[in-house]
């Protein structure tokens, strides 16, 4: 790749980060997940979905968390929120309708991706990136169709480097929410966008919309 389309490449990055910061957000229903989706993923999944609207009135996210929390054993990970589940465990799908971006800054095409639960590894590259190590992994939905567990942290990174197309993987900042925080859409800081709602009976959190501080 020539240094003028890596260029063009950071600046289209750029300008979709800056316009998702100062936009302003509102949530609505979502119709139904995806029909595309491979029936054992589908089969997961609530009916009910969330829509993220834009004060232009166009969608830029649709997202459907499982109706079910999966649960395992407690890793007893530190700075992890939610130590029971599963690492790779399957926690729900999104649909980009036009580009949109992840929690580093990067472009993610237009289309349908499941969410695959991880933990940032602890080996100092990802310090400062956000308080809790829990994240959520983007995969393109064509290449994940099974509601099984991704148990190898390899194999599901190389998946969701699909999804953004970079070295890095696509991913969003999720965690458990705090016992008082009320469901629903909400604007916390200058930039950030997140959801909170429910996986069966645990409230979780997710900045759909923000980037993180370099």
């Amino acid at each position: 790749m020539g240094s003028r389309m890596k260029v063009m490449m950071r600046t289209c990055a750029f300008l979709l980060a800056a316009t998702a910061a100062f936009a302003q957000y509102k949530a609505q229903p979502a119709g139904d997940p995806p029909a595309e989706l491979a029936t054992p993923v589908l089969a997961t999944l609530n009916k009910a979905g969330t829509k993220i609207v834009a004060d232009n009135g166009s969608a830029y996210v649709e997202i459907w968390l499982r109706s079910t929390m999966p649960s395992g054993p407690n890793t007893g990970e530190s700075s992890v929120t939610l130590p029971t589940i599963p690492p790779g465990a399957l926690l729900g799908v999104l649909r980009f309708p036009a580009k949109g971006g992840d929690r580093r800054g990067q472009t993610i095409a237009p289309g349908v991706y499941t969410l695959r639960y991880g933990d940032y590894p602890v080996n100092g590259n990802h310090q400062g990136v956000a308080p809790q190590r829990d994240f959520l992994l983007l995969v393109p939905a064509a290449l994940d169709k099974s509601a099984d567990a991704v148990s190898d942290f390899d194999a599901l990174m190389e998946l969701s480097r699909k999804a953004s197309a970079a070295p890095h993987p696509a991913v969003l900042s999720f965690w458990k929410s705090d016992a008082d925080q009320k469901l629903g859409l909400e604007k916390q800081g200058e930039k950030d966008w997140v959801l909170t709602a429910k996986i069966g009976d645990t409230a979780v959190s997710i900045i759909l919309i923000g980037k993180a501080d370099e």
